[in-house]
């Protein structure tokens, strides 16, 4: 193994984007680790000799800050991190919950807030270093029966400009991966039409292209996607609110 091999964290690792994308990086010589909640889907996964797994459950903040310690002891260094655990249940977004929504902001967004804060200190001193945030489009304009997911993406979209700015007199970059719809277990849930549907290889190599080769702040797509979205993030409301409701709230 070259002492100069490139290392990143991939958390949300276990499945869908986060499992292609830890795949990609590892098939590009990155050395990987991997963490998530299911230890045996991962272990499964370091059978590639560039994935390492450590598991973890992203809502505890001590457990996240131990792993990464534990990485940091392992592998020397980090070049990168993709915080990109998510959760999504369609059925219990159909009616306003609060428990339901305190479990989505916990995953989605308070659990990548603590993901940063764990690497906060490493990558300041450090002076060099890259973190990057999985959201979705959807974070930019509410949508009917999404209330706690499109809240939690929009926290994290926000989250995530803010800290470009903290981080940046470090040294330190910070991106923002947008993905449209990409098949994956969560999005299998969706009872709709999914436009410009991709499989998460198409997502792992865009986000491979976007954070190794690319600088922009944002990395969205498929670019149907990123055309629509940009255009309702500059309706006005009354415009955009009758959009939905007649074409996507019926």
């Amino acid at each position: 193994m070259s002492n100069d091999q490139k290392k990143v964290w991939i958390t949300g690792a276990s499945s869908g984007i986060g499992k292609a994308v830890a795949e990609k990086f590892a098939k590009e010589n990155w050395k990987v680790a991997i963490s998530a909640r299911r230890e045996n889907l991962l272990n499964e996964m370091a059978k590639n000799e560039n994935i390492f797994a450590y598991p973890m459950d992203v809502t505890d903040s001590n457990k996240t800050q131990e792993t990464f310690n534990k990485i940091l002891k392992d592998f020397k260094d980090i070049d990168l991190c993709i915080f990109s655990s998510g959760t999504y249940e369609r059925k219990s977004e159909k009616g306003l919950s609060v428990e339901n929504v305190k479990t989505v902001m916990e995953v989605n967004f308070l659990g990548v807030v603590g993901c940063v804060k764990a690497v906060q200190e490493y990558f300041q001193n450090k002076k060099n270093g890259h973190i990057s945030i999985v959201s979705s489009p959807v974070g930019y304009r509410g949508l009917p029966k999404s209330s706690g997911y499109t809240a939690s993406k929009a926290s994290l979209n926000n989250f995530t400009q803010g800290i470009y700015f903290d981080f940046q007199k470090f040294n330190v970059r910070v991106s923002l991966i947008s993905p449209g719809f990409i098949k994956t277990a969560l999005t299998d849930k969706n009872e709709f039409k999914m436009p410009f549907l991709k499989d998460t290889n198409y997502a792992a190599d865009k986000i491979y292209e976007g954070l190794v080769n690319k600088k922009s702040f944002e990395i969205i797509f498929p670019p149907q996607i990123a055309f629509i979205y940009k255009i309702f993030q500059i309706l006005p409301n009354r415009v955009y609110n009758f959009l939905i409701s007649k074409f996507v709230n019926r």
